[in-house]
């Protein structure tokens, strides 16, 4: 027998297949390593960047200030309000300026489904001035009009009342075009308003606003008090002052905050007078009735801030055009859920038959 003459220096056949696998592994193991590095990396610059890109960048501010971006609900068809059981609702798109295009939905009275089905947008417009009262829903901070359950809620609750409902996106907010900004939004609610009030005949047209809703109504009612008209009825819902407190925001903004500095480097934009929003020197121009709604568990807008808004209001008018309903904080209305209150449909009746 021959015996194999190994070369010096060679390992032997065991050692060598040892030595292979070994470095397949290493092989392997050394790109997972660096791409755990390389993403650490990355996620230490973007979140030590963020502050400062903020600070030198103001045109991301509006990203941060209007949660538009977060489409809520995901992957809808916002032109299909069907899909929402919303079987007496036509989406509409209206150009409130060159450029702009706003996603809009009318439900008509549920009274009114059964005519409704089949019908084109010629006719829903023609049944704003049936008489019934129109209310348009100027909507908070994020999501879509589509938003469950709480936007979809009202605009339920109100057409089984007998009312019409006009339900647009702001520009930027869900498929309606554009950037978000305080002047844009203002714009787009005058537009809707004007675009209602054109077509309603004699029916009130009430203005429901919510949360950051309430920011742009009432700086929409400045503007129209310029050219001597006034809403014939506004409901302010969680209502903000920027006065006292920054807008309701990104829930996401909590974690900026935590980082060393970032109170320096991420300065609130109504700081710098980017978005002002003045409801309280609003309220002190208006002269139309005036009914504020809030709950006195609000997770984001205390109701301090509210009852000093009802305070400034009542001054500039009396007791008898502004109202204010509080729901206790053991209801969990928190700052969406005043809509399934038992009592709302009272309220708002009530309301109505005031103007």
């Amino acid at each position: 027998m021959k015996r194999r003459v190994v070369k010096q220096g060679d390992p032997p056949s065991s050692a060598r297949g040892v030595q292979s696998s070994d470095g397949a592994q290493k092989k392997e193991a050394a790109p997972s390593r660096w791409r755990l590095k390389i993403g650490l990396l990355a996620l230490f610059i973007v979140t030590i960047s963020l502050p400062f890109s903020v600070k030198m960048l103001p045109q991301l501010i509006q990203h941060l200030v209007y949660t538009h971006r977060i489409r809520l609900p995901f992957f809808v068809d916002l032109s299909r309000p069907a899909d929402f059981s919303l079987n007496h609702t036509i989406n509409m798109y209206l150009t409130s300026e060159k450029g702009i295009s706003l996603g809009v939905w009318h439900t008509v009275p549920a009274n009114q489904w059964k005519e409704a089905q089949g019908k084109d947008l010629a006719w829903y417009q023609s049944t704003l001035s049936d008489g019934n009262p129109v209310f348009i829903y100027f909507h908070g901070n994020g999501g879509t009009r589509a938003f469950p359950p709480h936007r979809v809620g009202v605009l339920k609750l109100l057409s089984a009342l007998g009312y019409h409902v006009v339900m647009p996106d702001y520009r930027g907010f869900g498929d309606s075009t554009g950037e978000p900004t305080e002047d844009g939004l203002t714009t787009d609610a005058l537009y809707i308003y004007n675009w209602v009030k054109a077509r309603s005949g004699n029916s009130l047209v009430v203005i429901w606003a919510h949360s950051l809703g309430t920011g742009v109504t009432t700086n929409a009612a400045v503007k129209l008090i310029k050219q001597g008209v006034d809403f014939d009825g506004v409901i302010l819902e969680g209502a903000f002052n920027t006065a006292q407190q920054q807008i309701p925001m990104n829930p996401f903004h909590w974690y900026y905050w935590k980082i060393p500095g970032a109170r320096y480097f991420y300065t609130p934009p109504w700081a710098t007078n980017n978005y002002i929003f003045p409801t309280v020197e609003n309220l002190k121009k208006m002269r139309c009735p005036i009914l504020i709604l809030h709950s006195k568990d609000d997770n984001l807008v205390p109701i301090k801030i509210a009852q000093g808004l009802y305070e400034v209001a009542v001054s500039a008018q009396n007791a008898e055009r502004v109202k204010m309903v509080t729901f206790d904080g053991s209801l969990g209305y928190q700052h969406n859920g005043l809509y399934i209150d038992p009592h709302m449909p009272d309220i708002l009746k009530k309301f109505v038959a005031s103007l």
